[in-house]
């Protein structure tokens, strides 16, 4: 990836909202049923520009900056994606959106399905891609790779896009290493939500890359948590999984470009747009 495939170069044209004990950054974009769309870690949602026409085409877009990303600056609490999911929860409340779609990626689909988990009867739809809901599930080799994570990888990281949006926009651009440290001890902490995931009322779509942090049986897993996978669909889709969840495994993907795909955005759009 370089800077200019998943960063703006404009300024800042959303807003800010005083909500759950935070100053969340958000812009909307376009007209229509609402769709909160969450970024990645280490990001913000400049992350999408390149496929964010093929949302707001339809969708009245809502995109985030989270806790310590992008526009939105840091508060004195732990990086948890529960507390996150709460946020956005407070947004919708904020924003007097009547149950929007949530579509998030990486750490924005974990985010995204805390709200889900936490506040269902104010989502109507989620599309929750390269979100593993357990810590196991995710590659040994990558999680050694999360574990070097934190302040003293700053200096390491000055020619990645990940820092110069952040240099760029944050509102503390020294916090960067504070970043990197709430990122790091983030992702050391273990994590399964599969009974969570089983308990599901809100209509699922689960999005993997076939070459993701986790392998794609373990996105057919979260699938069969929610009756996918269990039986024949037949011919009028009478044996698809009862609460209106799908999967896709999106081809000729990894997790670091999932994200900038059009597959990704057109496998959410006709997903959030089914009826």
């Amino acid at each position: 990836m370089t800077r200019t495939t998943w960063t703006a170069e404009t300024a800042g044209t959303g807003r800010y909202a005083e909500v759950n004990g935070i100053n969340l950054y958000y812009e909307v974009h376009g007209t229509g049923r609402p769709l909160i769309l969450l970024h990645g870690g280490l990001g913000s949602g400049e992350m999408f520009a390149p496929i964010l026409s093929s949302f707001a085409d339809h969708h009245q877009v809502v995109l985030v900056d989270l806790q310590g990303h992008g526009r939105t600056a840091d508060i004195d609490r732990d990086l948890d994606i529960r507390l996150m999911g709460d946020d956005i929860a407070a947004l919708i409340d904020h924003l007097g959106l009547d149950r929007p779609d949530l579509v998030g990626y990486s750490l924005g689909g974990g985010v995204a399905y805390q709200v889900a988990f936490r506040h269902p009867e104010k989502v109507r739809r989620l599309v929750a891609a390269s979100a593993a809901i357990s810590r196991s599930a995710t590659y040994a080799e990558i999680l050694a790779q999360q574990g070097q994570v934190g302040a003293a990888a700053a200096e390491f990281m000055k020619d990645t896009p990940m820092y110069e949006l952040y240099q760029r926009v944050a509102p503390r651009p020294e916090d960067f290493p504070r970043l990197l440290d709430k990122i790091g001890a983030a992702m050391a902490v273990d994590f399964d939500f599969s009974a969570e995931v089983a308990a599901l009322q809100v209509p699922t779509l689960v999005v993997a890359a076939d070459a993701d942090m986790a392998p794609p049986s373990h996105f057919v897993e979260v699938f069969a948590l929610l009756d996918g996978g269990q039986r024949d669909g037949g011919w009028m889709g009478e044996g698809r999984p009862k609460g209106g969840h799908a999967l896709a495994i999106l081809p000729g993907l990894t997790h670091y470009n999932l994200f900038l795909s059009p597959l990704f955005s057109t496998a959410a759009v006709a997903f959030l747009d089914a009826e």
